[in-house]
């Protein structure tokens, strides 16, 4: 569920999320809001969304900032969302009955949500326009 990376002196805490009940055609729109933000910002934007899947990305933000605060010891108020991305899963095929004895296939599609934090410096908050 976590991973910790070191690139070019920058850390990296990632938090993965399998099998989300969402198509990624969904889920990208939300993410590429998010990419950038502080975590608290980007908390309070899913919490006030109105849109169902927000709450599984939600919960896999939260593991991301529990994850770097207990295993890598990162200031919460520093975190910010480097990269936020989503993948194909499986897709469940159900048929429903219609008019004269055919059938229509219903597709349910689910996905892999990854979120990848790291500590801002002051480089990167101006670059990814956050204040603080």
């Amino acid at each position: 569920m976590d991973k910790a990376n070191k690139n070019n002196g920058i850390n990296l805490v990632r938090s993965v999320n399998k099998n989300v009940r969402s198509s990624t055609r969904k889920l990208k729109p939300i993410l590429k809001s998010l990419v950038g933000k502080k975590v608290d910002f980007a908390l309070r934007d899913l919490e006030f969304s109105n849109k169902r899947i927000c709450g599984e990305v939600k919960k896999t933000l939260s593991s991301a900032i529990a994850n770097a605060e207990n295993n890598f010891q990162y200031d919460i108020d520093k975190l910010i969302i480097k990269e936020a991305y989503c993948g194909k899963q499986v897709v469940m095929k159900r048929f429903r009955p219609r008019a004269k004895g055919r059938a229509s296939p219903i597709m349910k599609p689910y996905s892999n949500l990854t979120i990848i934090l790291s500590e801002s410096t002051k480089d990167q908050k101006d670059k990814h326009g956050t204040k603080g």
